[in-house]
């Protein structure tokens, strides 16, 4: 694959909106920008663990254990199911402003948040899998070019993550989201339930 398809194709995988994208955002709108950005960190901090095991030949061996590969998809689904009911049972908290510098009240939270939301996603378990069994050789050369590839799909998590966070607690948009925050709530809380169910009924 040439590096324009490469870099095209992580682009789009990062920007489709997936659990990912509706945990931050939710966390955007619940705390403040820092909590959303936070989270975006989890997330590039689980792309970085994907990356890791990709890299070790550990991700063919995981999709080949239906025990181990049921356990994650059940685990992350349950995950997301939880944290949708969390945010629907909270979406009638009372949020004043979105404040852009307040202080995070438990940064680690939201870190762990968006870590395990990607890190228990077998879809992007998939992804690394196809990817790159297709960069990944006996040629150390192919294998830097794997790892800086790998290190890039990071920096986009990090990137476009960061970037839903500071649009949807941008100034302009603070009384449309504090009006809205309610039904954003509930549309989060079953967006993420919905990701959840899906993920524990779809075979891969």
């Amino acid at each position: 694959m040439e590096i324009l398809s490469l870099a095209i194709v992580g682009l789009l995988i990062v920007i489709s909106p997936g659990a990912d994208f509706v945990l931050v955002l939710k966390n955007s709108i619940n705390s403040n920008r820092k909590a959303g950005i936070l989270t975006a960190i989890g997330i590039s901090l689980a792309i970085g663990v994907h990356i890791t095991y990709s890299m070790l030949g550990l991700s063919y061996l995981i999709s080949q254990s239906e025990l181990v590969y049921s356990a994650v998809k059940y685990a992350g689904a349950a995950y997301l199911i939880y944290l949708g009911v969390t945010g629907i049972l909270t979406a009638d908290e009372k949020l004043a402003t979105l404040e852009v510098g307040a202080p995070t009240a438990k940064p680690l939270q939201f870190i762990s948040q968006g870590f395990l939301c990607n890190m228990l996603n077998p879809k992007t378990m998939l992804f690394f899998i196809s990817l790159f069994s297709q960069l990944i050789s006996n040629n150390s050369n192919d294998n830097h070019y794997a790892l800086g590839y790998g290190i890039y799909i990071a920096f986009l998590h990090f990137a476009w993550f960061s970037i839903v966070a500071i649009i949807f607690t941008a100034k302009s948009l603070q009384n449309h989201i504090l009006n809205m925050k309610k039904r954003l709530n509930q549309a989060c809380g079953l967006g993420l339930i919905s990701f959840g169910v899906v993920l524990a009924i779809n075979t891969y």
